[in-house]
């Protein structure tokens, strides 16, 4: 008889039990991230909708740009933009204006997919150096108190927002 497949969200093996949770959600989101990318075209991955669209891969690299700039923040507590290497490679794919219409394109599948993963590795090396008691950590954020844990959920929050944008566009390519 076969098992059924499984759909779960578990602390994630190396970290402790509230990372290991957040671990699994960030995989879990970034697994259907993939699987709904991995086989698009430099044609899908650069269709634009219209003036003030996002492409697909403006998106992808945009998904790593907000997760490169958190890490800048909960793992350093310094903003992005205050680190000239780092903000130099991710200001572009982080604004999502007309500059990344203009310049990001032309590129493959594996090009975003291997972005995203390097930038997952730093993140997860990091999160295997702390304990439960540093999502708790409390820091100003804009105008509020934000927790470590709430900066991380909004990392895969605004993935998923991005990703019901993906799946709109996906809809709205020309076939051909």
């Amino acid at each position: 008889m076969n098992q059924p497949h499984k759909l779960l969200i578990e602390p994630a093996a190396g970290f402790t039990p509230h990372i290991g949770v957040l671990v699994s959600t960030l995989q879990r989101c970034r697994e259907t991230t993939i699987r709904w990318c991995k086989d698009l075209t430099i044609g899908q991955l650069d269709y634009l909708w219209d003036d003030k669209a996002n492409s697909i891969g403006a998106l992808l690299l945009h998904m790593a740009a907000i997760e490169a700039a958190y890490q800048e923040y909960t793992f350093t507590g310094r903003n992005i933009l205050d680190n000239p290497e780092r903000i130099k490679k991710w200001e572009i794919p982080m604004d999502l204006d007309e500059a990344a219409r203009q310049t990001i394109k032309g590129y493959p599948v594996d090009y975003y997919l291997a972005e995203l993963a390097a930038i997952r590795e730093l993140t997860l090396h990091q999160f295997r150096q702390y304990g439960d008691d540093w999502l708790w950590q409390e820091s100003p954020w804009n105008d509020a108190i934000a927790n470590n844990y709430w900066m991380w959920y909004h990392v895969y929050e605004d993935e998923i927002n991005h990703r019901g944008e993906i799946s709109w566009l996906k809809s709205r390519i020309p076939a051909g």
